[in-house]
């Protein structure tokens, strides 16, 4: 059988489209602290929690953190002076191999899974936060969702650009049953609760 003779046995053998089932919201809505059920889900999954004291800035929390950092990029809207290397939608991915640790703004977490998610409106290269050895996410408080239901409707209307939620630091337990940290990511991920 040709290429095309597939592809038009595919499309006549195409089964019939069902409505995707409704989901009534109203089941997950739990009377909880979010901010609290935040902070703990994102520790769970191996984050690590700051809650920005009013004496700290981000900057102070930053360098206790990573002391040793030194290549930087800083995307988060200029809440920090910490950036050593500057970076473009035209920079090339490859250049950013040897970052030590990037700084991005959420827009909003959630509580459920305590996942950032993070857009490419806040950082110009997409492999930035998974090329970067450590990730710093900034997020406020106020921004914290329940739910995924809840985050999938807050990015549905969206400009069809690239996003992902992230929740905690990558890891792996594929390979033997052994969780290894930094699989395919970021070593370590903070979130600076501003």
């Amino acid at each position: 059988m040709g290429r095309e003779a597939i592809l038009k046995s595919i499309k006549e053998n195409k089964p019939t489209g069902i409505p995707l089932p409704e989901i009534d919201l109203n089941n997950f809505i739990e009377d909880i602290n979010l901010l609290e059920e935040f902070k703990e889900k994102a520790q769970v999954v191996g984050g690590t929690i700051n809650e920005l004291e009013s004496s700290e800035t981000i900057e102070d929390v930053i360098k206790k953190q990573y002391p040793n950092a030194k290549e930087i990029v800083d995307c988060s809207k200029k809440l920090t002076s910490l950036t050593s290397i500057s970076i473009s939608e035209e920079t090339n991915p490859k250049d950013l191999q040897n970052i030590d640790l990037a700084i991005i703004q959420g827009e909003f977490g959630v509580a459920e899974n305590g996942a950032v998610w993070i857009s490419e409106n806040s950082f110009p290269v997409r492999v930035l936060p998974f090329i970067t050895n450590d990730l710093v996410l900034v997020l406020e408080k106020e921004k914290i969702c329940q739910h995924m239901h809840e985050g999938f409707q807050l990015i549905s209307e969206r400009e069809r650009t690239f996003g992902v939620f992230i929740s905690g630091p990558s890891k792996t337990a594929d390979i033997e049953q052994c969780l290894v940290v930094g699989a395919q990511g970021a070593m370590s991920l903070s979130v600076i609760l501003i």
